[in-house]
């Protein structure tokens, strides 16, 4: 599969906790090229990492990768989440090559016009309720430790990946209904600042999504989809997988189709 990109864009990846895919993720910048990676929220976990830190060698060398591709000459755009909020302080300063802002206009190859953000402003439990948002975690928490259990399995059997978590989200309604006010959200804001679509992670659900003129991109995670946002050279958007077998999920619906295009599971 092509490995040379114009813009990369990936997020959630959850730095600091078990949860994390940093074996594919290493794999993943070790074999792309690109001109500008976007690291688009909650690249470390800070909050999860109050109560217990994981840091092994692999999740070391993911850091270590990044910082060697912004002194290579990658443009690295880092945007924090709510999980990494703390970085939210240094925005519009640069750090070992590596420029931190709250948000982003990326203009494709084509000069269409994308809000990058990590999006947990359209995250309604995240503004209203701290207790919701809590017991939230906690069921997550709970579906990525399924998650870790189930792949060690498969992988003792020499099955790939799979995500469990995203399963469970494709297939329960209130999961769904929160996908689409999210989505909508997003989409709303792009058209209000007279963009041409919004690229975000933050609810760990990669796909597209068009309404009329403008396109909604997720990039999906590092915990349960290992999924990135990547740009051709030709300004064309896709999404892929990165795991034992490395696929591509979908590609940026056409604009005169509100199909909505496949997402991963």
């Amino acid at each position: 599969m092509q490995t040379q990109f114009r813009a990369v864009f990936i997020s959630d990846v959850h730095l600091g906790t078990k949860a994390c895919q940093a074996s594919h993720l290493l794999s993943f910048l070790r074999k792309v090229e690109t001109q500008t990676l976007y690291l688009v929220g909650d690249i470390v976990d800070l909050i999860e990492m109050r109560k217990r830190t994981y840091f092994d060698d692999e999740q070391q060398q993911v850091v270590q990768r990044i910082l060697e591709l912004a002194k290579q000459g990658t443009r690295v755009v880092y945007i924090p989440g709510n999980h990494d909020a703390f970085f939210r302080q240094f925005c519009g300063q640069r750090m070992s090559g590596i420029e931190i802002e709250r948000q982003a206009i990326h203009i494709t190859a084509n000069g269409r016009r994308f809000l990058v953000s990590h999006g947990d402003e359209f995250d309604q439990m995240v503004k209203v309720s701290p207790i919701m948002l809590a017991i939230g975690d906690k069921a997550h928490g709970l579906m990525l430790a399924l998650n870790r259990h189930i792949n060690r399995f498969r992988r003792a059997f020499q099955l790939p990946y799979w995500s469990f978590a995203g399963y469970i989200k494709q297939h329960v309604g209130k999961a769904q209904e929160f996908i689409t006010r999210f989505e909508s959200a997003a989409i709303k804001t792009a058209r209000n600042k007279k963009l041409n679509g919004y690229i975000g992670g933050h609810i760990h659900f990669a796909r597209f999504q068009r309404q009329a003129e403008i396109l909604y991109c997720n990039d999906g995670d590092w915990v349960e989809h290992c999924s990135a946002l990547v740009e051709s050279n030709a300004g064309e958007l896709s999404l892929i997988h990165w795991s034992e077998h490395p696929c591509y999920l979908a590609t940026e619906p056409a604009e005169e189709t509100l199909e909505q295009a496949p997402s991963l599971a």
